[in-house]
């Protein structure tokens, strides 16, 4: 394999990985939360924040740093998909910093005896932003494949 061809697939393994981790959590995973007791919401997402936060911060950012490394070095595909690719990454990646961090570190030290419904508002504040983040990596993510596919050759 060229260094081009390790890039290529280091880059949309990753990207993969990550976008459809945050968007599964997002569609299928925090609906089925929301419905729990109050006391096990929080114990399960007190779990999430230990589990995801440890790992998802290194890959969504190592994402934005491959998506930005393939789309200047590599530069398969049209332009305008790899800028596309990454600023929406990019705005995802900020999005979450912006928000979701500051309400994960709030989640870890949640009391299950403070007032239920500041922890629903929270949540869903927190729900609201990882739909945003969850689309922007998946759409990313979409954008790059089809450079990537568009730089190979083409869709036949």
């Amino acid at each position: 394999m060229t260094t081009d061809q390790v890039l290529t697939y280091a880059t949309v393994a990753v990207t993969a990985f990550t976008a459809c981790a945050e968007f599964g959590s997002y569609a299928f995973v925090h609906p089925v939360l929301r419905r729990l007791d109050v006391a096990a919401h929080i114990q399960v997402e007190q779990g999430l924040v230990r589990t995801f936060g440890r790992v998802m911060p290194v890959l969504m950012t190592l994402s934005l740093g491959l998506v930005i490394a393939w789309s200047t070095t590599v530069g398969a595909g049209p332009l305008v998909l790899r800028v596309l690719a990454v600023g929406t990454w990019g705005f995802g990646l900020f999005t979450t910093v912006l928000v979701n961090v500051g309400i994960n570190l709030r989640t870890a030290g949640w009391d299950p005896a403070q007032d239920p419904e500041r922890w629903r508002a929270m949540r869903r504040r927190w729900e609201a932003f990882q739909g945003i983040r969850s689309w922007a990596f998946l759409v990313s993510f979409l954008l790059l494949l089809a450079a990537v596919v568009d730089g190979a050759g083409g869709w036949a």
